[in-house]
């Protein structure tokens, strides 16, 4: 390990599957410790975690770290978007956490946009229209389903918001993350207190909204962790903001990340509001905006088809005319959260490698079908597509993504984006500087860029075709099909 030349700093990376921790240094960014640490999640009737195992992984993850994480002047925590915390009087789960992608509260968001003024009216008021990934939608459930934990519930907190309050005692949250709950009204950047009284949640038990580069708090109690007390702690964001840090991304640069959920956005100076709901009109951790497109089915779901195939990842094989739609969890792009995979077009000749391939055409062209809108319309169409996320290194993944979008694609070299995003906020704190312009400091995009090639039009037009087709026995209820 060499010697730091700027103070250290801990970015953190508070995800589905678990915790990474990274220490930085903050003139360079070089990383020079880093640990991981995973968690449990619930796999039955929907996706669920205990938050106190999200602080025992910190712990461990950040003890891995070794003396390096001593040394830190500062801290900040990415998290997983959207799911619900909900805390007693003691500061203790209530429940365990629903997670971003537990689909069961798809009845609620139907009936939250159709009784509260439709989806205009919503994607005016926050940004987005609210689909089951959203952490109003979650409440609305458990107050219909599990009264008596919304009874006992004293503090209602997203995950990010829940580490940071352990580390700082303060009731803290930060726009980005705010914007991916369906009650912070866009327009006002404030709680939205009509929205709130509709589904019975006082505002009193939601955390302070922390202005971006403004300290959320210090360490007040260290005897679980590395850092001293009175280490500065900055607000933190949601782990697509954070990523959106880690890439110190400019207006327009169009992302592509590709993990357990794949997602398109883009930073934009502008407020979006996309009343079909394939947008979400998401607040950046800086100030400006970043609308953004998800799928719950990416590398998990194609990896999925892999092994039912008793196939390598990377095992594809081109000339197909299958088309496969990987919506093994349900989907959020197209809304269809009822649906499950499809297979269409199967022959007498066709290979498992065009099976697998099938499964990543589908995979990406949910992502792509979103990227026009997620952009604005002055952006460079020809400007690379930066691509992320664990899938962002496979060959397979790569080539799939160059031959539906016809676009260079460029792969950043530097890993674990949202921890490396939260530490330039961290470091944004001692330095004053944007935590974008420390990440560009730090030249964290920096990677290949592989050269464009002619756009497959047959294939998308077909999944296009297949889908919509489809959409009737997509949209049904597994009971009813």
């Amino acid at each position: 390990m060499s010697a730091a030349e700027g103070p250290l700093v801990v970015g953190v990376d508070t995800s589905t599957q678990s915790t990474k921790a990274l220490v930085v240094d903050a003139a360079t960014g070089e990383v020079v410790a880093s640990g991981q640490a995973p968690h449990t999640v619930t796999s039955g009737a929907g996706r669920e975690s205990d938050p106190r195992q999200w602080w025992e992984a910190l712990c461990e993850a950040l003890d891995q770290c070794g003396e390096p994480a001593h040394e830190a002047a500062a801290v900040s925590i990415g998290g997983q978007q959207h799911g619900l915390v909900t805390l007693d009087d003691r500061g203790e789960p209530v429940r365990p956490a629903l997670l971003w992608n537990d689909v069961r509260s798809a009845p609620q968001a139907r009936r939250l946009v159709e009784e509260l003024g439709g989806a205009k009216f919503w994607a005016d008021r926050t940004g987005s229209v609210p689909a089951a990934s959203f952490t109003v939608t979650k409440w609305a459930w458990l107050a219909e389903h599990e009264p008596e934990a919304v009874r006992a519930t004293k503090a209602v907190r997203l995950p990010h918001d829940y580490l940071t309050e352990r580390l700082t005692g303060l009731a803290t949250t930060d726009r980005g993350d705010a914007s991916g709950t369906g009650w912070w009204a866009s327009g006002s950047e404030s709680y939205d207190e009509e929205i709130l009284a509709r589904v019975g949640l006082d505002p009193a038990l939601l955390p302070r909204v922390v202005r971006p580069g403004e300290v959320a708090g210090t360490v007040h109690d260290s005897h679980d962790l590395p850092f001293s007390k009175g280490t500065l702690v900055a607000p933190g964001t949601g782990d697509n903001a954070a990523a959106a840090l880690g890439l110190g991304l400019r207006p327009g640069t169009p992302v592509m990340s590709l993990g357990t959920s794949g997602t398109v956005y883009a930073v934009s100076r502008h407020r979006p509001a996309d009343p079909t709901g394939t947008v979400a009109g998401f607040a950046d951790a800086r100030g400006d905006w970043l609308p953004l497109a998800c799928t719950l089915n990416c590398t998990l779901a194609v990896d999925r088809i892999a092994t039912l195939l008793g196939l390598d990842r990377e095992a594809v094989e081109p000339g197909t005319h299958v088309t496969l739609l990987p919506y093994l969890d349900g989907e959020r792009t197209p809304d269809l959260p009822n649906a499950a995979g499809l297979l269409h077009g199967l022959r007498h000749d066709t290979t498992a490698g065009q099976l697998l391939q099938a499964a990543y055409d589908g995979a990406v062209h949910a992502l792509l079908g979103a990227l026009d809108l997620v952009l604005d319309t002055d952006a460079d169409p020809s400007a690379p597509l930066l691509l992320i996320g664990g899938g962002a290194r496979g060959t397979a993944w790569q080539q799939t993504v160059r031959r539906l979008s016809g676009r260079p694609v460029q792969v950043p070299e530097a890993r674990e984006l949202v921890a490396l995003g939260a530490a330039a906020q961290a470091a944004g704190l001692l330095t004053g500087e944007d935590p974008a312009a420390v990440a560009r400091r730090w030249n964290t995009a920096r990677g290949p860029v592989l050269d464009a090639v002619e756009r497959d039009e047959e294939t998308l037009a077909r999944i296009s075709g297949v889908l919509s087709d489809a959409a009737p026995l997509l949209e049904r209820s597994p009971e009813s099909r």
